[in-house]
């Protein structure tokens, strides 16, 4: 058991240095050299765990995977509605870009040619259906208009959450990601929501996410 222990914090922490320099540098231009020094793990014990660059690339992304589902499967608190439970869920994807390596070297591998698949296929899909339903649901019960295609809704959302996280990258700024992804929601609402819900939603504002958030 304690051998198996030890394997398993092995491979726990290639992944994570992996992370580390993908989230960096991306796929191509990643260091296996430099993955091992930030391991700490020797190079027999890197290619006991992983063949190859890209299948270390691919358990990143599965990690990654993982931690949108733990954020994901969280038991909706009760007397929060759908709209309130997306706006508390993309708070935690924020605060996971902010605060988990694996969760910002997914974003960086995606757009990488060799895992242009995962888009379809992985973290961000799991999100994407979450958000849908979660639109689907605020359609039904006329948290949106009633002209609104929850499909368009979740389609935009997650178009400009991706805008918002890549623009971040991109100008370096040291602008909070949470202000961020909170505006994109909050401008789409204005624009989609029903108007008894954000006649609701001046006055109560957003419920407090802290008792709701997750380890990621």
């Amino acid at each position: 058991m304690a051998q198996q222990e030890r394997a398993r914090r092995t491979r726990a922490a290639i992944v994570e240095a992996a992370a580390y320099e993908f989230s960096k540098r991306g796929y191509t231009a990643a260091s296996v050299n430099t993955i091992l020094e930030g391991s700490r793990a020797t190079k027999g014990a890197m290619y006991f765990h992983f063949s190859s660059k890209e299948e270390l690339a691919r358990a990143v992304l599965q990690t990654a995977m993982e931690k949108y589902v733990a954020i994901m499967d969280v038991e909706r608190p009760s007397g929060m509605d759908a709209l309130e439970w997306l706006h508390d869920l993309i708070i935690q994807l924020a605060r996971s870009f902010d605060e988990n390596v694996v969760v910002r070297a997914e974003f960086r591998l995606v757009v990488e040619p060799e895992f242009h698949a995962s888009i379809r296929e992985g973290a961000g899909a799991v999100w994407g259906r979450t958000a849908h339903k979660l639109a689907a649901e605020a359609h039904e019960t006329g948290l949106l208009r009633p002209d609104i295609d929850p499909r368009m809704f979740t389609r935009v959302l997650v178009t400009s959450l991706a805008g918002q996280r890549y623009m971040a990258d991109l100008t370096a700024e040291d602008t909070d990601l949470v202000v961020l992804f909170e505006e994109s929601l909050e401008v789409l609402l204005m624009a989609m929501a029903s108007r008894e819900w954000l006649d609701k939603w001046r006055v109560d504002g957003w419920p407090r996410v802290d008792a709701v958030s997750v380890e990621t």
